[in-house]
């Protein structure tokens, strides 16, 4: 931009009919001023945090498995990207989309440049896997080893494991006038093989697939030494095709478009409606091909022309394809290869002498309880408030949403033993939950066979949010208790991911749940709540009247947000606005971030960062104000700042009232702020920088050890504080 600062900056005495003025005359004076270029692109800011992902696996700080675990997740993160954000745009390009996005870009300009950015980040990750992990492994002793370098022992083993678990599983497909292209299903691994008739002279192609329910890597009988896969099978294609010329052979993977479109019409029964969407899912259209880089060039040009790709839409790798299948690396019983284990702590007030579970419900009543996870155990906390209410006969319903859950959830166990003994259980299932489809399906039909309500949420509209009720009948008539979080009721991503929860009795925030839960279950408008924001009806405008708020206090004010993805256009205007008033704005933005920081005379008040570290970053934070005689307002909840939370899902946002709490969630606030080891700032040109350490503050342990800390103390007593209204 070649205006001036000063010509540049808005006035913002009046921040709220500034962004009205939008709505009345169509002027806002933010687009006038700033135009586009005021907003990142959602799909390249995505690839920016894939890019963090790769820069964490070269960081020789970590432990060796530990970065192997980067890679593994930076390679199923792109699959998704590609198979959701590549085929969106790829299907507007499709149907004729010439319209800009709120960054300015066209879908097909747009895909023009996440076609650089992935070639960078791919090559980057080959020569990492190639050059540094690879051979780090190899004198860790653990060895990705070749065909050709295994030795008589070693090939025997190999022979009889194909024998005996992969040659019964394949099926070539040979490529001739009358066997058509085979089709290629999503994800999958394949072998393209050049087979010749040494009678007749002819040649033909052939189509191998890589068993995908067998290992990705074969681990050797020493329990160090994996080789993959496609290896194994190439080095038997003469078994599957007998006293024939086996020629060329070389790996390649598709991605297809897998995102889940329901129409209105298809919605009267939503249950069959998803499983005839996850059935077309298999069909969907091919958006990328991965090769290996010594492909044929007529190998190549017959593959993109069968599945109807562009060349553009080829990607190569001189490292093993689907890199996803580190994880099998990344599982070895090698100690000294990976992070410390983390056990998580339970919470003081939920144990008693001997570690024995507490009377939660007794807990409860005294106060709130604010549980951390991983830090916090998520079986003491949260499945034991399930299992509690479950098992005790003054309970007299339960209701629940469930948008994650795994194979395994003691959740869903306990929810079917509440309603076997005859409490009255509820559960919105998100049927829609994206690749947890099939899961959600079979644990809604579970939950309906043992007579719990199974409700499959709303049309059009996604049911994020994290809501437990439990109304329990007492001396004192009848009381409810909840939990809500900010992540899913999920055991084992509860050992991985970052995440707040609040179990509470507060009259108010239980009435609030109950009203939401009729909402979702029976059939009502306008819902008034007391205490929770939810999505999608205010939600947006509440945080935007927070935002205002704090921008008519000037440098008064204070907002400090952590949320996974930031890319709503008002929120984000409403945010410029109040840096322009001169409000600190502090975000801690995990993933996608279309706000431009640092911008003179639009946002240099506003500082972006980014955590990626060992656990991911999961919760949703927003604190207003706290600063001087300014009340402090701090949420919790499922909600992230982009369009799909505000518009096209059931969110809510809950507040923290216990003022011990409210500390407890500014000291996380201020760790994530003041951390500098697996940090990242972003700058106004879009690009990310690691921060430099000062101090050596590494939020995540210091938090592991808050929460030793804290299970230390046990159940030492406690005072009461008073809630703020």
């Amino acid at each position: 931009m070649t205006t001036s600062p000063a010509r540049r900056a808005v006035s913002v005495a009046s921040p709220g009919a500034a962004l009205s003025s939008t709505a009345g005359d169509g002027v806002n004076p933010l687009d006038e001023s700033f135009g586009s270029g005021r907003f990142f692109n959602r799909e390249l800011s995505w690839l920016e945090f894939g890019a963090r992902l790769v820069e964490l696996a070269e960081d020789a700080r970590l432990p060796l498995l530990e970065r192997v675990k980067f890679l593994a997740i930076f390679s199923q993160a792109l699959d998704e990207f590609f198979q959701v954000r590549v085929a969106g745009l790829k299907d507007q390009v499709e149907a004729g989309v010439r319209a800009r996005s709120a960054d300015g870009l066209r879908p097909s300009e747009a895909l023009r440049a996440i076609s650089q950015r992935v070639r960078q980040l791919v090559d980057r990750q080959s020569r990492l896997f190639v050059d540094q992990v690879l051979p780090e492994l190899s004198r860790a002793g653990v060895r990705l080893s070749d065909w050709s370098s295994l030795d008589p022992g070693d090939r025997a083993y190999l022979v009889d494991f194909f024998e005996r678990q992969i040659f019964p599983v394949l099926t070539p497909l040979s490529v001739d006038p009358g066997h058509p292209f085979p089709y290629i299903s999503n994800l999958s691994l394949n072998l393209i093989v050049r087979v010749g008739d040494p009678v007749s002279g002819e040649e033909r192609v052939a189509r191998v697939k890589v068993p995908p329910l067998l290992p990705r890597f074969v681990m050797l009988p020493d329990g160090e030494r994996f080789v993959p896969l496609e290896q194994i099978i190439a080095s038997h294609l003469g078994r599957l095709f007998p006293d024939m010329v086996i020629g060329e052979h070389f790996a390649f993977r598709v991605t297809r478009n897998a995102d889940l479109a329901l129409e209105e019409d298809e919605a009267d029964d939503l249950l069959s409606a998803v499983e005839m969407e996850l059935r077309r899912r298999r069909f969907g259209r091919a958006v990328r091909l991965e090769v290996a880089d010594e492909m044929s060039p007529d190998m190549r040009e017959l593959l993109v022309r069968e599945l109807d790709l562009e060349f553009e839409d080829t990607y190569e790798s001189d490292a093993p394809l689907d890199l996803g299948g580190l994880w099998a690396v990344y599982g070895l019983d090698r100690p000294d290869l990976h992070e410390e284990a983390w056990a998580p702590m339970t919470p003081p007030r939920l144990a008693n002498a001997g570690n024995e579970p507490a009377d939660l419900f007794a807990v409860l009543r005294e106060r709130d309880v604010l549980v951390h996870h991983p830090y916090d155990s998520f079986s003491t906390s949260v499945e034991a408030f399930i299992a509690q209410a479950a098992a005790d006969p003054d309970v007299l319903a339960i209701k629940q949403t469930l948008y994650r859950t795994s194979g395994d959830s003691p959740i869903v166990a306990s929810l079917i033993a509440a309603a076997e003994s005859g409490k009255q259980v509820a559960a919105v299932v998100e049927l829609k939950a994206r690749f947890d489809e099939q899961a959600n399906i079979l644990w809604a039909r579970a939950l309906e066979e043992a007579g719990v309500h199974v409700v499959y949420g709303l049309v059009g509209l996604k049911t994020h949010s994290k809501a437990a009720l439990v109304v329990r009948r007492e001396a004192d008539g009848i009381r409810r208790y909840c939990h809500l979080g900010t992540g899913n009721y999920n055991p084992r991503t509860a050992r991985q991911y970052e995440d707040l929860g609040l179990l509470s009795a507060h009259d108010d925030l239980g009435a609030d749940v109950g009203d939401l839960f009729n909402f979702l279950t029976g059939y009502s408008r306008n819902v008034r709540y007391r205490k929770l924001l939810v999505a999608p009806v205010g939600l947006r405008s509440a945080v935007i009247d927070l935002i205002e708020s704090e921008a008519a206090a000037g440098p008064e004010g204070r907002i400090a947000i952590k949320v996974n993805g930031l890319t709503d256009p008002q929120v984000i205007d409403s945010l410029y606005l109040a840096s322009a008033a001169g409000v600190p704005i502090d975000l801690v933005v995990r993933g996608i971030c279309c706000l431009r920081p640092g911008v003179a005379g639009l946002s240099e008040t506003i500082k972006v960062r980014s955590i990626v570290d060992r656990f991911l970053e999961h919760s949703r934070i927003y604190r207003f104000g706290g600063t001087g005689k300014r009340p402090l307002t701090l949420l919790l909840g499922s909600s992230d700042l982009m369009e799909r939370n505000l518009d096209r899902r059931i969110e809510l946002l809950f507040p923290v009232l216990d003022t011990e709490l409210q500390a407890r969630v500014l000291e996380i606030m201020d760790l994530v702020l003041a951390d500098d080891t697996n940090a990242w700032d972003l700058h106004g040109d879009g690009n990310w920088s690691r921060v430099g350490e000062r101090t050596g503050i590494n939020a995540q342990r210091h938090m592991q050890e808050l929460a030793r800390q804290r299970a230390r103390r046990r159940r030492e007593p406690e005072p009461l504080a008073t809630p703020v209204a």
